[in-house]
């Protein structure tokens, strides 16, 4: 039997002890959300989250969203309570008036993130977050844009070749999710990085992108030491939390740490391959790929040119690398697989969707203008993205004793209307992404149905009105604030690509039930039970006039 080194157990101890304090603490203050509406508690060891966080919690998902009110009570580990909102004042406080001075992402996420990927956009918080945005949210505006498309083409062109010969002697069933991902991270490899990760033509593995693929799932397997991580954080020197790990005989562990080791040296490599091109001038440039074009290229210029006060250090430059994989990959991937899905189940939008693109096209590449506005395109991404958010377990944590103010009283378990919620410090606040998306307040009577045609007339005026905090479209599908998704603009861009090759050359048809699961991004499976992400649809080739 392995013996565990004293080293390891002292350490430990602290942690749990540490964690068992916050957890009384926290019962003590979450009385003040006692008389907030919600769905009982399934379990006090559990509370609500085994039905939210289950990969078939969407059922009851959509009853939190539409059955307690725009203000929900959740219950939470050992009898601790959360929030779910989708109240518009709330989340205008949670998500842009008070992201910094009273809520943002929790510990755990922070120290996770800093931990795999370096200080990057995702592990850091207040004035460092606000710098790191600063430097990077030109690096995603509508110029750069259309200075990638012409590699999004590149790209999706050899996924069209790829799938034209599996199909070419006939209709195949083809599992289109494994070529939306690997799709989304050649995408996000050249347009991000500069770097090819797969070639679509070949199977071939790249040990980035195996190790990008490998991350949440190995992530997921911590479980519970998730919780206790920013704990262990604090105890020593880097060096003597680096010998700590050594020493844990849990493989989950050790295969997280081998993971983070490899994305972090090939970040590295691919970042100083990029520093000595720029040494060497404009031609050696040219001959990387993406041309210089890629997000990197273009954000390592700006940093060169910044002041010394905005300037980010070499190593917060590196740190992105990683977290562009990560915030890119399954988010797009997943998205794209639940709208060919839904255009496989409604073969008469797809062949409307068709006819529009095939008639834009006239066999060329479409301008980046033409491209973005496509009327039917653009509203079949836009209510996909409406009714079908790709994640819906993002949450934020109060980082001091706050109120929450309301828009419209709601009434509370005794009875009364209450104008505002005390919510006390280290409440876990749940962004209402689906309860916000599919209000019938907000979007009518058929808000749970998907019908893009509803983006070709004049929205109503409650969502026009309604002044939604998200970046996209009066949805909260890519969030808000200064923690929305910057990339917002490149997966919309990437979403309108991927479609318009795929249906200007073929025709897909589902033939067999397809089940969504919850995840930190919902993926598909072709059974209830199954544990294999797969999207298998009936693939055959698209001929004019047939």
């Amino acid at each position: 039997m392995t013996q565990i080194s004293p080293l390891v157990i002292a350490p430990l101890i602290g942690v749990v002890t540490l964690l068992a304090w916050s957890f009384v603490r926290r019962n003590l203050s979450n009385r003040a959300l006692s008389n907030v509406p919600g769905p009982p508690s399934s379990s006090f060891w559990t509370g609500n989250m085994g039905d939210y966080f289950d990969r078939r919690g969407w059922v009851f998902q959509k009853k939190v969203a539409e059955e307690y009110g725009p203000v929900v009570k959740l219950h939470g580990m050992l009898g601790s309570m959360m929030l779910y909102v989708y109240d518009q004042k709330a989340l205008h406080s949670v998500l842009v008036k008070d992201q910094y001075t009273a809520y943002d992402e929790s510990p755990e996420f922070i120290t996770i993130n800093s931990l795999v990927f370096g200080t990057g956009l995702l592990s850091t918080e207040g004035e460092h977050h606000r710098k790191q945005r600063k430097m990077l949210n030109p690096v995603f505006s509508v110029n750069h844009m259309r200075y990638m498309l012409p590699i999004f083409y590149q790209v999706t062109g050899k996924l069209r070749d790829a799938i034209t010969a599996r199909v070419c002697d006939g209709p195949r069933e083809i599992n289109m999710l494994s070529w939306m991902a690997r799709t989304a991270l050649e995408l996000i490899g050249q347009g991000g990085l500069g770097y090819s990760l797969d070639p679509l033509t070949e199977d071939t593995e790249d040990e980035y992108a195996t190790a990008a693929k490998a991350f949440l799932p190995a992530i997921l397997e911590l479980g519970s030491l998730r919780l206790v991580i920013r704990y262990i954080q604090k105890i020593g020197t880097a060096s003597m939390r680096r010998r700590i790990l050594d020493l844990i005989p849990y493989k989950p562990l050790q295969k997280v740490k081998n993971i983070v080791d490899t994305l972090d040296k090939k970040a590295r490599t691919i970042y100083y391959a990029k520093k000595l091109a720029f040494e060497q001038g404009d031609e050696a440039v040219l001959r990387q790929v993406g041309e210089g074009k890629d997000i990197m290229s273009i954000l390592m210029k700006a940093n060169l040119m910044a002041s010394e006060e905005d300037r980010l250090p070499e190593s917060e430059i590196i740190a992105q690398m990683s977290t562009l994989i990560f915030a890119a990959m399954d988010t797009t991937s997943n998205t794209l697989a639940r709208i060919l899905h839904l255009l496989a189940e409604h073969p008469e939008i797809q062949e409307r969707l068709r006819q529009e693109i095939v008639a834009a096209r006239d066999g060329e590449d479409l301008s980046y203008d033409t491209l973005m506005q496509l009327p039917y395109l653009d509203a079949v991404c836009r209510e996909s993205l409406r009714v079908q958010p790709p994640a819906t377990l993002l949450s934020r944590e109060a980082h001091k004793d706050v109120v929450l103010p309301l828009s419209q009283p709601i009434r509370g378990v005794d009875g009364l209307l209450m104008q505002e919620v005390t919510v006390p410090r280290g409440t876990t606040v749940i962004p209402g992404v689906l309860g916000w998306n599919r209000s019938k307040a907000i979007w009518g009577e058929d808000a749970a149905e998907w019908k893009p045609e509803r983006w070709l007339a004049p929205l109503p005026s409650t969502v026009t009105e309604s002044r939604a905090p998200g970046v996209y479209s009066h949805i909260m599908s890519f969030m808000g604030g200064g923690r929305a998704c910057i990339g917002f603009k490149f997966a919309e861009m990437e979403l309108k690509v991927v479609l318009v090759t795929l249906l200007s050359s073929f025709v897909l048809e589902v033939e067999r039930p397809i089940y969504w699961n919850i995840a930190g991004v919902r993926y598909p499976t072709a059974s209830e039970d199954s544990e294999y992400a797969e999207l298998p649809l009936k693939v055959s080739i698209w001929k004019a006039g047939s």
